[in-house]
């Protein structure tokens, strides 16, 4: 049987993110998830005004990447790492943020035609997830847990709540 090393709390070692950090993916991923339900029932059950935009194929294939994303990534995060199971869903994970930035990249109806500031989100993911990805492969695990707790905050949590802001799909969805 193998004992957790002197340098590191066996609490530490099960859950492998501070208290406060666990607290703040927690709270920042549950927000969204919410907010993402009640504007997905509010639509589907005809209580939200029309969207015309979300009939766009760009707006359908990001809804539907980082739908799935937000409580799978919560799930990654807060679960046992390093088996299988981990690899599989966050080989997942991984492929839906992608399939999210490179759409978004195709969404451009708010600004006639052009790039939003909430663009910038677009080569922070693909950029954290190649560093995120060789980081894992090359063994440095600490390194690779920092860019994914990062990518999750900032990548998708900041930029999500952002599509609650007024004027936005999802704001129309879920506020009216």
């Amino acid at each position: 049987m193998m004992s957790a090393p002197a340098a590191m709390p066996a609490a530490r070692l099960a859950h492998d993110v501070s208290p406060a950090l666990r607290g703040l993916m927690i709270a920042g991923g549950g927000t969204l998830g919410l907010l993402s339900l009640l504007a997905l029932l509010r639509a589907a059950t005809g209580f939200a005004p029309a969207a015309p935009v979300a009939r766009d194929v760009a707006v359908v294939v990001h809804l539907a990447s980082v739908l799935p994303a937000v409580p799978l990534g919560l799930y990654i995060l807060l679960t046992r790492k390093g088996g299988a199971r981990h690899r599989l869903l966050g080989r997942i994970w991984m492929g839906l943020m992608v399939s999210t930035a490179l759409s978004a990249l195709f969404i451009r109806h708010i600004n006639h035609g052009g790039f939003s500031w909430i663009h910038i989100f677009v080569p922070l993911t693909l950029v954290s997830a190649w560093a995120a990805i060789a980081s894992a492969r090359s063994g440095r695990i600490a390194q690779h847990r920092r860019r994914l707790v990062g990518m999750f905050l900032g990548a998708m949590v900041v930029p999500g709540l952002f599509a609650f802001a007024p004027g936005r799909l999802m704001a129309i969805w879920a506020f009216g």
